[in-house]
């Protein structure tokens, strides 16, 4: 295993996570080319074959985040997203959470389509049993920021109401509460060289979510690097693999340049 760490890989994916051993993986966070969206260098790859492997490489209690979206032929958006997660739970992995990655981007807009813009991807967290971290992002102003609750109620099931705080226990409002599972990052350049980057703080955020310092978290479709470079810089190891020797290198460099930043802090 020390032969994967902390390298971009550059060969079949699915070949390589063969020479891996089982439940090493605490988290994988990667977005994968659908619908031939993109070229990726004229690469394609083994759906099933990729979903198994980290199947079996996933610790218990791991995570998987693939980030994904659907493209649009004849009028019918294809469903691929939605056959990808089902075949993740058929082989053992749990929905734990379906995500919405909402771009800033602008897209074209053609009133023939007779639909609205496409502005998301889905983000599927999948679970290998139930998750082992949960670091909750709570970034939201809370509107009673700093007031007291003195009583409370949430409603049950079947619609009667339940205190939720002891009568006449004062709870003091935080001036933050957990973010929605909807999440909104500005366009990121800075993998340029690759068709399709996902933002470095999606990758960011969701590797201190589901991942601790230390930890392994992985990107078996690396392109350009984001991944590797946020688990480094948020001190977790890391392991990438593509198919492409150009867009390993173009992962390789932007590494390299996250660790020359972070001598110069040290």
């Amino acid at each position: 295993m020390d032969r994967f760490l902390n390298q971009i890989i550059c060969g079949d994916n699915v070949e390589v996570m063969r020479q891996m051993p089982d439940n090493c993986i605490d988290l994988t966070v990667t977005s994968p080319p659908y619908d031939n969206l993109r070229t990726y260098n004229g690469f394609s790859f083994d759906f099933e074959g990729v979903a198994k492997e980290l199947y079996r490489i996933t610790k218990d209690g791991g995570v998987v985040v693939w980030v994904v979206g659907d493209a649009t032929i004849d009028g019918s958006e294809t469903g691929t997203s939605f056959r990808q997660a089902l075949y993740f739970k058929e082989i053992g992995f749990n929905l734990h959470d379906t995500m919405i990655y909402e771009k800033d981007t602008q897209p074209c807009h053609d009133p023939r389509n007779k639909r609205y813009k496409q502005y998301f991807e889905y983000m599927f967290v999948f679970s290998k049993g139930k998750p082992k971290t949960y670091n909750e992002i709570q970034d939201i102003p809370t509107k009673n920021a700093g007031k007291v609750l003195r009583k409370a109620t949430k409603r049950k099931p079947n619609g009667d109401m339940r205190h939720f705080t002891e009568e006449g226990r004062e709870v003091k409002i935080k001036d933050y509460m957990a973010r929605k599972n909807i999440w909104k990052f500005n366009t990121d350049k800075r993998g340029a060289g690759h068709p399709a980057i996902f933002p470095e703080q999606l990758a960011n955020d969701h590797i201190i979510s589901w991942s601790n310092p230390g930890d392994l978290v992985f990107d078996p479709f690396v392109g350009s690097g984001t991944t590797a470079k946020m688990a480094l810089l948020n001190g977790r190891n890391y392991i990438g693999i593509d198919i492409s020797e150009e867009y390993c290198e173009i992962a390789r460099r932007r590494v390299a340049q996250a660790q020359a930043q972070q001598s110069l802090f040290a």
